[in-house]
């Protein structure tokens, strides 16, 4: 499909800033992502042109409109940014500079308009990306064992323990990038996660540093039945081995413990109509409707070629999902631009998405799943759904005792427990801050490391307490 993109620019592909009034109903329609609650009344009546998404689908339609869908550079609060105005386009636009080697390290663009680090995005030479997909697929072998563990740790209505998904998917996802050895090892997830949140910071070389050394064993003679033992023998020991390993690690993580879990609760609503039909196709409808990286900035760092639009270093392109709208049916994708966010694609993210797929698949084998929580219309689905909001149950194919209305007397008794695991979650998190604050860990880097781990953990603990106490208060009503 030919795109803006694909043709020579002229002076009128430049892009313009946009008029006083689109630049203040743009910034509106970013700031009102975080407040939730804002569409509520609209939602309620039924008046869907009337939620933020509503009025940001016609704001991008007036803004396609005026320029013949060319870019437009916008002043919002949360900065000066440039927007393609369709997805093609941006997406386009994107691959276009980043094969020039044009844009810095891009970053996540979050509700309150805060930036975040990205996993970087690494591949080795000649290593996944030339594995076809029925090698791929004979990675995932582990899914059935830890799915295993994760159906006898159900509660006897049958719902699935949210805390035992994630840390199952996070053991799992150890296991299929490095191997049975590194699955019970809780703090490399860990050292991730805090790598990746520090990119961009002063403390991310120190933290990459610390997860390479945590890497090193496993890499030094890889399991062969892992990804990382596909890694080339030449590849071993490389920088961009260790930077690739940490990437797939990230990546699978959240596919099968956030997206995997929202595919479930998607698969539970369409079953009654046939909308939603496989495992495949719940994954696909989670990652659209739910990408984990919703809203991206790419800084340009240099100018593209003369057949290029004409943006010069300095500017910021947003590729914003809500923005954009979602792909037309039939349109390819790319999970990329999901969970990585790499313009020139991402062999890692087509893997995650497969392992993702994969656990649908184990864990409906057999099963049905119920949505116990939040109801869900798949023809008018929220903005967001959170893993801590998500309440399902798998049960027999042919049991029909479990439902949703059923659930609904155990509501608030789930809402009162709910409370009491976020205040014990607030006071481990205040214990191990303490712990962390303690002098004797100064003086040495190991004293700093363990300082780190301790801080994040408690980080995690306040997350987590805070995410439990929204579901109580849903629960209680």
């Amino acid at each position: 499909m030919t795109t803006l993109y694909d043709v020579p620019a002229t002076a009128a592909s430049r892009p313009e800033t946009a008029r006083p009034l689109e630049n203040l109903l743009f910034s509106a329609a970013l700031v009102t992502r975080s407040l939730p609650w804002a569409d509520l009344p609209a939602r309620t009546l039924g008046l869907d042109a009337l939620t933020s998404a509503g009025l940001t689908h016609r704001l991008m339609t007036h803004l396609r409109g005026r320029r013949d869908g060319r870019p437009v550079r916008l002043r919002t609060a949360f900065g000066t940014l440039l927007v393609p105005l369709t997805r093609a386009d941006a997406e386009g636009l994107l691959a276009r500079a980043d094969g020039a080697g044009a844009l810095g390290t891009a970053s996540a663009l979050a509700a309150d308009g805060r930036r975040r680090g990205l996993s970087p995005h690494g591949v080795p030479a000649g290593a996944w990306g030339a594995l076809t997909q029925e090698e791929l697929a004979g990675l995932t072998a582990p899914v059935g064992e830890h799915l295993r563990a994760v159906l006898t740790a159900r509660r006897a209505d049958g719902a699935l323990d949210g805390h035992h998904w994630h840390t199952s998917m996070l053991r799992l996802s150890r296991h299929v990038v490095l191997g049975a050895g590194a699955a019970a090892d809780t703090l490399l997830s860990e050292m991730v996660r805090a790598a990746t949140g520090a990119v961009g910071s002063r403390a991310y070389e120190e933290r990459a540093t610390a997860l390479r050394r945590r890497l090193a064993p496993y890499l030094a003679d890889p399991e062969p039945g892992s990804l990382a033992g596909r890694l080339p023998a030449r590849s071993q020991g490389a920088p961009e081995t260790y930077l690739a390993v940490a990437h797939a690690l990230a990546l699978v993580s959240t596919a099968t413990s956030v997206s995997a879990l929202q595919a479930l609760a998607l698969l539970a609503a369409g079953a009654a109509t046939g909308a939603v039909t496989s495992p495949e196709a719940a994954v696909d409808l989670a990652l659209e409707h739910y990408p984990p990286l919703p809203a991206l900035v790419y800084p340009v760092q240099a100018p593209l070629d003369a057949d290029g639009p004409a943006i010069a270093p300095g500017d910021e392109i947003l590729y914003d999902r809500a923005m954009l709208g979602r792909r037309t049916p039939g349109e390819p994708t790319d999970p990329a631009w999901d969970l990585c966010g790499s313009p020139s694609g991402c062999a890692t993210a087509r893997f995650a998405a497969l392992v993702g797929r994969e656990v649908v698949r184990v864990a409906t084998a057999g099963a049905r799943p119920v949505l116990l929580a939040p109801r869900l219309a798949l023809d008018r689905l929220p903005g967001s759904l959170g893993p801590g909001s998500v309440a399902v149950a798998l049960v027999g194919a042919d049991d029909p005792t479990v439902t949703a209305e059923a659930y609904g007397d155990l509501l608030p008794a789930y809402g009162a427990r709910g409370r009491v695991g976020a205040d014990r979650l607030d006071h481990h998190a205040e214990r191990l801050s303490a712990c962390a604050a303690d002098p004797g860990w100064n003086g040495s880097g190991t004293g700093e490391r363990f300082r780190m781990a301790l801080l994040a953990h408690a980080d995690r603990c306040t997350n987590a307490a805070a995410d439990v106490r929204r579901a109580a208060r849903w629960f209680s009503g």
